[in-house]
């Protein structure tokens, strides 16, 4: 063997060697592509289907009925509330519980039966127009398809060829303007990225370098040292929050309908939580390349799963249930639905808790994982 060989085969059985001394490293350099091969193969669905749908029948008829059971019949509705009055129709669209309302009019049965231009309303949460144009376009079979059945005889006769027309009502974002979607959501993900990251690179750093020992040989309590090495980057993504949203409102003109204390709460909560994760993930990480993979590793899901890029009911049910653990997934309906529906905090409880419980988690973990090195 050559004197150049030697030398090449010494190098690759040291870097072997290192291989199996830095096993974070190259696990997360094998898991991150296999991730991404999953994520993209199964859980996203740029046609999303079984959406959720209510119902609100101001007549108990037998056409009233066909209709019900053909929308249950679709692939694109799930039936999972039947409606009693308008406000509970609409207070179940305002907070995201249904992607679809559907009204049939008490005269439904008479104007269908005398070909007096019935009418039937569905209203679409059209937010994210992306999850609901599919669905939206199925809609004009539903005339011709749901009473086919029901119009024999003499009614068929009387009826038009369409017995009834589907008036579609797109709130909240009635042009389908795809900003109005993403730039809200924007927030969320430059949040993650920026904080998570730099916590996670900073405190490393001080490890490599050295300077962590010095305070470690303070007296300074791990509490102490995370609020105030955090305290800076609250600052820091307060400020991105406020330059995000005055971007938004002045250059893609994304309506701001109010709910401005839940935003605020909801802002406040995931900048701390976003930060104590980037804590944990230097607590962890031995190196700052470490550190950089596993914010990749956090905040890939975070894009994906959270529906940012792609609707989330229109994964399936085992993405979303990874999806709700994901923490922008949150954050995301908090901005969207302060921005775009002007939710209040009634409406928006469930996921400021959701924020609080990571919240609260991450930093507990946090300080275990910290005391631990300081043991």
């Amino acid at each position: 063997m050559s004197g150049a060989a030697t030398r090449i085969l010494a190098v690759m059985l040291k870097e072997f060697k290192q291989l199996t001394r830095d096993r974070l490293t190259y696990a997360m350099m094998l898991a991150i592509p296999v991730v991404q091969l999953l994520l993209f193969g199964y859980a996203i669905n740029s046609e999303p289907r079984h959406l959720p749908t209510a119902i609100l029948a101001q007549e108990n008829s037998v056409f009233a009925r066909s209709v019900t059971a053909a929308l249950a019949n679709s692939a694109y509705f799930d039936l999972v509330a039947q409606a009693r009055t308008p406000a509970e129709l609409d207070d179940l669209v305002r907070r995201g519980e249904v992607q679809f309302a559907v009204t049939i009019p008490g005269d439904f049965t008479r104007r269908v039966a005398r070909g007096d231009n019935a009418q039937m309303l569905v209203e679409v949460d059209a937010a994210d127009p992306s999850a609901t144009g599919p669905a939206v376009a199925a809609l004009a079979a539903l005339p011709t398809q749901a009473l086919a059945d029901d119009l024999k005889g003499a009614l068929a006769t009387l009826s038009p060829a369409q017995p009834f027309e589907v008036i579609v009502h797109r709130r909240y974002n009635p042009e389908a303007v795809t900003a109005y979607n993403i730039v809200p959501g924007l927030l969320g993900i430059i949040l993650s990225m920026t904080l998570v990251m730099m916590t996670a690179l900073s405190v490393t750093r001080e490890a490599e370098r050295g300077t962590m020992e010095s305070l470690l040989a303070t007296p300074v309590e791990p509490i102490e040292v995370m609020v105030g090495k955090l305290a800076p980057y609250v600052a820091v993504g307060l400020v991105q929050t406020v330059i995000i949203l005055v971007i938004a409102r002045l250059l893609f003109d994304v309506p701001m309908l109010g709910g401005w204390l839940g935003l605020s709460i909801g802002v406040a909560l995931f900048i701390v939580g976003s930060l104590a994760l980037g804590f944990l993930m230097s607590t962890v990480a031995r190196t700052q390349l470490q550190a950089m993979q596993m914010s990749v590793f956090y905040i890939l899901p975070s894009i994906l799963l959270s529906g940012f890029m792609f609707p989330f009911r229109g994964m399936p049910a085992w993405a979303q249930a990874i999806g709700e653990v994901v923490p922008v997934t949150h954050f995301l309906r908090v901005v969207r639905g302060a921005l775009l529906k002007g939710q209040d905090l009634e409406d928006m409880w469930r996921e400021l808790v959701a924020l609080a419980v990571f919240v609260c988690v991450v930093t507990a973990l946090a300080m275990a994982r910290y005391r631990r090195t300081l043991d």
